[in-house]
């Protein structure tokens, strides 16, 4: 399967939604107990940038089929720390593309400046444990 990455764009907003919100009601990999909207999330994106903190969106064949995102705390003992976010549309789970995502991550670390990375995962959540990181 032929997956390409490339920094996520602010047209691409609503579809990093709604992957995001196929996530919600099976609360499985995220907090949100209910949807979230593109306006909501806006300041969210533009929080991002790709220099260091980027948010990356997965494709095949020119459709997004997921997205990965780095951030964490701003304060200072944290620079070279990001908390990794991972997301991928329902119908292209269990084919392998959280590794792939995994292994993108790893290889952009540096440019990201980035040494440590974390990731909260529900003890539940035994597609992303299953994940080798």
């Amino acid at each position: 399967m032929g997956v390409t990455f490339s920094y996520a764009i602010r047209e691409e907003l609503p579809r990093i939604i709604d992957i995001y919100n196929q996530a919600v009601p099976t609360r499985i990999s995220t907090a949100d107990t209910s949807p979230v909207t593109v306006e909501s999330k806006i300041i969210w994106f533009e929080s991002y940038n790709q220099t260091t903190r980027p948010i990356w969106v997965m494709k095949i064949e020119n459709n997004i089929v997921g997205w990965v995102a780095e951030d964490f705390y701003g304060r200072p003992a944290f620079k070279s720390t990001a908390k990794i976010s991972l997301y991928i549309d329902e119908n292209y789970q269990g084919q392998g593309l959280g590794q792939q995502a995994l292994d993108w991550v790893f290889s952009q670390l540096e440019n990201c400046e980035v040494t440590t990375i974390m990731a909260y995962i529900f003890h539940h959540n035994e597609a992303s444990q299953k994940i080798i990181f």
